[in-house]
């Protein structure tokens, strides 16, 4: 089976040409199915967006959202809205709403877009204020205490997701590919080629999901992981367990990019 990893294609930078441009180039590699590890466009758009990808490519796309996707509206309305947009499409998944997905005889997707939780690095004497708390409702106006909450609360739903769909993963298929949109390991978190600091780790990484997926691979090793995520903008490959791996794809705005093509037999 052969598939697409997308990630962070931020789809609202590019203009008509562009769009269709890269559309082009998605068609051109002939795969089955697309994966897309979030940040697709924005609250007002994103369901337009893949719209348009589904009806021009007319192939499975897998998909979880990022941060940006939430953009200038709120987490429930944009859910509430991608709910909607996948019951009535042939060609749309959020992984969100869905169990595993079997992509051939060894091979199994599960997902969920994940969240920034604040659990690692030092959420408390940052400097960063991310565009997520002036643009997203449930993040706005909070106080510190308030919103490392919210983001913990966001960090444990989807934590409790993969908790949840793993154990049937890991029966299903000797090998699950964890799509999602947040790094889940302090070594996931990539950026300008070296690991996160401590100010920009809170929001570039999900501690509850990662624990989850090591406890799991460390009781399953004759089982395999992949694990593939975005956000930072910085890409990186690491080596977390010897049965589990993450790829954070790099990202530049208004220059979406293929990330890999998998074959898996």
């Amino acid at each position: 089976m052969k598939t697409i990893w997308v990630t962070d294609i931020h789809l609202e930078f590019l203009d008509s040409s562009g769009f269709h441009r890269f559309m082009r180039e998605l068609s051109a590699s002939d795969a089955d199915a697309i994966l897309i590890s979030g940040d697709i466009a924005q609250a007002s758009t994103v369901e337009r967006y893949l719209s348009k990808m589904a009806e021009i490519l007319e192939i499975p796309i897998y998909f979880v959202l990022g941060n940006h996707d939430f953009y200038h509206g709120s987490i429930s309305e944009v859910r509430k809205a991608m709910t909607s947009l996948v019951e009535g499409s042939p060609y749309l998944n959020w992984l969100n709403v869905r169990g595993p997905v079997i992509l051939n005889s060894t091979t199994c997707l599960i997902g969920h877009d994940g969240w920034c939780d604040g659990r690692l690095g030092d959420y408390f004497s940052s400097t960063v204020m991310l565009n997520d708390f002036l643009l997203i409702s449930e993040l706005t106006g909070l106080s510190q205490q308030e919103l490392l909450h919210q983001l913990r609360s966001l960090g444990d739903e989807a934590a409790e997701h993969f908790r949840a769909v793993l154990p049937v993963a890991l029966e299903s298929a000797a090998h699950v590919v964890v799509l999602t949109h947040v790094p889940p390991f302090r070594d996931a978190a990539w950026h300008d080629g070296n690991y996160c600091d401590s100010d920009w780790l809170p929001f570039f990484s999900c501690k509850a999901v990662g624990e989850i997926l090591l406890e799991a691979m460390q009781d399953h090793p004759d089982k395999r992981m992949t694990v593939l995520c975005g956000h930072t903008h910085g890409g990186g490959e690491s080596q977390i367990l010897p049965n589990l791996s993450v790829l954070t794809g790099p990202a530049c705005y208004g220059a979406p990019v293929i990330q890999e093509i998998f074959e898996w037999g």
